[in-house]
């Protein structure tokens, strides 16, 4: 039984876990235990599209700053700051990574050349080929962000931000319930275990809820198509994207490893800005 004053235990250790996904994922300063088991940890995973969603409050409500002072292509590129800030560069430091490992070329040995990858992986310093991709992908978001803002009006394109981090927290989800760990020692292991399951049911019924909470009420009176026809869109993409990334890193690196989910989370925001852009343009 609770103790008067006090939370539930089983909130308590939910609401423990939330902050550890806000400390993992984001640069929130969040107070958390000073020793986390690795069972807390990997349980985490299941309040990241949360974690996300509060990111996504962040980044939308300065998003309508922006928009209110500045032009739609300036207010896109404060936005794009803000969203890179507030997870301090993490994912955008993985991506670098995973693709510097995907340009060591193949020498036949699969296995050779897998640990090979993993060695570039591990390295701190950042490829040419990273910075291309770090490039590339900041260029897409700028330029499908400044398109939104551009095209429709704020209270549409804001509802997509808002959304945009908790969705790709939930890809990362997605690829951590159908990969194998890359390395036995490696931070991706942590999450990829038989909790898994539960961690991804938990996400993906949040996310469901999150998404009927914002579409049918922004889209689908303001165009005519159901809010939750964008929902089911933007998830199914997203699962196939996630799932079609996990088997081929998979392939290149015999499992996944952290930086591989910061990849994925920086391609899923990619993904969806663009699936939400064709949306909304079709939708008129």
């Amino acid at each position: 039984m609770a103790r008067r004053g006090f939370l539930p235990q089983p909130i308590q250790n939910k609401m423990r876990k939330l902050l550890l996904a806000l400390q993992f994922l984001t640069i929130i300063p969040v107070s958390t235990p000073a020793v986390v088991s690795e069972e807390e940890l990997s349980g985490a995973a299941a309040f990241f599209p949360l974690a996300g969603a509060l990111q996504g409050i962040i980044v939308a409500t300065l998003a309508f700053i922006f928009l209110l002072f500045f032009p739609a292509a300036i207010a896109a590129g404060f936005t794009l700051l803000v969203l890179i800030a507030i997870m301090g560069g993490f994912h955008l430091d993985g991506l670098a990574d995973t693709f510097d490992a995907l340009a060591v070329k193949s020498t036949g040995d699969r296995q050779a050349d897998i640990e090979r990858r993993l060695a570039v992986m591990k390295d701190s310093a950042t490829g040419a080929i990273g910075v291309i991709a770090i490039a590339q992908v900041l260029l897409l978001k700028y330029l499908l962000i400044a398109e939104l803002f551009s095209q429709f009006a704020a209270v549409v394109s804001l509802s997509f931000l808002l959304i945009l981090p908790a969705f790709s927290k939930w890809a990362i989800t997605v690829a951590m319930f159908h990969a194998t760990p890359a390395r036995p020692d490696g931070l991706g292991r942590i999450f990829l275990n038989r909790s898994m399951g539960r961690n991804f049911i938990v996400a993906t019924l949040f996310m469901a809820g999150l998404g009927m909470a914002i579409f049918p009420v922004f889209l689908g009176g303001a165009f005519g198509l159901s809010g939750v026809g964008a929902l089911i869109v933007i998830l199914i993409v997203l699962y196939l994207f996630a799932l079609a990334v996990t088997r081929f890193f998979e392939r290149k690196f015999g499992g996944l490893t952290g930086d591989n989910f910061g990849a994925i989370n920086e391609m899923a925001e990619v993904i969806i800005l663009m699936v939400s852009l064709l949306w909304l343009q079709n939708s008129i």
